[in-house]
């Protein structure tokens, strides 16, 4: 009976080494397949370049230097590697994220041998319709941060992992309607949680903080309440207790745009979205905008566009 039991427990050691083994080497193989996948994308700069899930080794060409046109994030959740950016060489270990701004150079120049990261790589441009003042948010902590990288430990570096694999790099063929819509949102929720990142680690943390931060960020919110009904630089500048003219100086600097510019781009956006999402006539959007008649607000759509909003209604409709 011992020797039954002896043989029964090594057979059945041998059967879990043997899926054990199967297990890793499955592993090892989708780990190969997806680094390829991750190499292609980049080769060909797709609009997401995704390791869909952790990786222990780079792709190849990133170990040459490879100018990163994307908003930019390496994820390291074991080991370390170091890297350059714009020939300036810095490390990141686990626990902390690698953040680049668009337009560097990029380069990794080592890794330790029980290196585990997730990276995605993606750019704005799919989503900048539907992102609202977030774009400005995003230039602002650019401002904030004028280097063109920055290593923060988040604390969120698996929830950024798992974005990686909801945005995956290997399929861009769309089956059905829903398909574009939902990578829009994946990245439109992934740009929001950096957003988030950025204003509690960057503003609320002091690392860059200051009352010019703090108006802008306040503005934002008063514009996302506002802009349907007031679009006088003087309304938002007696909110925030400012002059209308340091109000405008102050915003242009930090983003580039004037706070009319702000107005108006909210006001397009909920203009396109209603007459590309919704049946309502131009004189119901019209009304919405709190416009004096379908005559102005044309014009002003106009002016801000290109076309008028049939037309622009009509160009959608054909896309479609």
């Amino acid at each position: 009976m011992q020797e039954k039991a002896k043989k029964s427990a090594v057979i059945a050691k041998k059967v879990v080494s043997s899926q054990r083994f199967s297990y890793i080497t499955h592993v090892m193989e989708q780990e190969s397949v997806r680094l390829t996948v991750l190499q292609d994308a980049l080769e060909r700069r797709l609009d997401v370049c995704s390791s869909e899930g952790c990786l222990n080794v780079f792709p190849k060409c990133l170990m040459s230097s490879y100018l990163v046109d994307y908003i930019g994030l390496v994820v390291c959740t074991r080991g370390s590697y170091t890297f350059t950016v714009n020939d300036e060489m810095m490390e990141s270990r686990a626990g902390e994220t690698l953040f680049l701004t668009e337009n560097v150079q990029f380069q990794i120049m080592s890794a330790s041998s029980d290196l585990a990261y997730s990276l995605l790589f993606y750019r704005i441009s799919p989503i900048r319709e539907i992102l609202g003042n977030t774009v400005m948010m995003m230039r602002l902590y650019s401002t904030l941060n004028p280097r063109p990288f920055v290593i923060l430990a988040t604390g969120e570096e698996y929830a950024l992992t798992d974005y990686s694999q909801l945005l995956p790099s290997a399929s861009y063929t769309e089956t059905t309607m829903f398909d574009g819509h939902e990578r829009k949102l994946l990245m439109l929720s992934l740009t929001y949680r950096l957003c988030s990142i950025f204003n509690r680690k960057v503003v609320q943390g002091g690392e860059a903080s200051g009352h010019k931060i703090d108006v802008f960020v306040r503005l934002i919110s008063l514009i996302s309440d506002h802009y349907q009904k007031e679009r006088s630089v003087a309304f938002y500048a007696d909110r925030l207790c400012l002059s209308p003219k340091y109000l405008s100086s102050m915003v242009k600097g930090i983003c580039g745009y004037t706070v009319q510019d702000l107005v108006f781009k909210a006001i397009i956006r909920r203009a396109i979205f209603l007459m590309t999402s919704t049946s309502k006539t131009i004189q119901e959007i019209s009304d919405e905008l709190h416009f004096p008649n379908a005559s102005a607000f044309g014009t002003f759509f106009k002016k801000q566009t290109g076309l008028s909003p049939k037309n622009y209604r009509l160009a959608e409709i054909r896309v479609d």
